[in-house]
């Protein structure tokens, strides 16, 4: 199903954590994607309120599209977003599900959550939970989620089926995946698929 590649895992968390904890300390870089109120204004997440947000629940946003755009979310739905970063999709999740509902971000780099956390308290979303973690190994108990969200980060797993039957575990039975990521409709030669240095390019 999915061509393996050769690259190590330990090595490609490296990176992007790496590429990422810049985006969570210093937003107003450079970077080879967009950022920030322009990039949320350009996916389509203008009327969602997000305009009156402090800068630090939205400078270091850094996804690649709108998975809201696919199904709005119902007031009361537990929600993962796997890969949370700092904490955007989350917090848009919480306006839509309400304090009846829940929200769980997972991430794996320290600056992310430290700013995910930190923004949700000045929101004061105190529905909205932070937690350290892999995609492949979710620290989230099954069939919790109603939805679970992810923008963007899938691509930078080398597993990805296990972080597909991750989403599945944490899943209710007839729970959403919503997901926007980068795809490729060609092979992607072998010797691409062990470069890691093109995963985080």
């Amino acid at each position: 199903m999915f061509d393996k590649p050769k690259l190590n895992a330990k090595t490609l968390r490296r990176q992007v954590q790496e590429k990422y904890r810049d985006v969570a300390l210093s937003p107003g870089n450079k970077f080879h994607f967009h950022t920030g109120r322009y990039l949320a204004d350009r996916l389509g997440y203008s009327g969602l309120g997000i305009e009156n947000w402090p800068d630090l629940a939205v400078e270091s946003f850094a996804g690649v599209a709108n998975p809201f755009s696919l199904r709005q979310l119902t007031p009361g739905e537990n929600v993962v977003d796997a890969g949370s970063g700092a904490g955007f999709d989350s917090f848009v999740a919480a306006t839509m599900v309400g304090e009846s509902g829940k929200v769980i971000g997972i991430d794996m780099t320290d600056e992310m959550l430290e700013k995910s956390s930190r923004a949700a308290a000045a929101l004061a979303f105190d529905h909205v939970e932070f937690r350290q973690g892999l995609l492949e190994e979710m620290p989230v108990e099954a069939q919790w989620a109603d939805v679970v969200l992810s923008n963007g980060v899938v691509n930078l797993c080398s597993d990805k089926l296990s972080v597909l039957k991750e989403v599945l575990r944490v899943l209710r039975p007839g729970g959403y995946f919503q997901f926007a990521d980068i795809a490729n409709s060609k092979p992607v030669p072998q010797a691409a698929l062990d470069n890691i240095d093109l995963w985080t390019a």
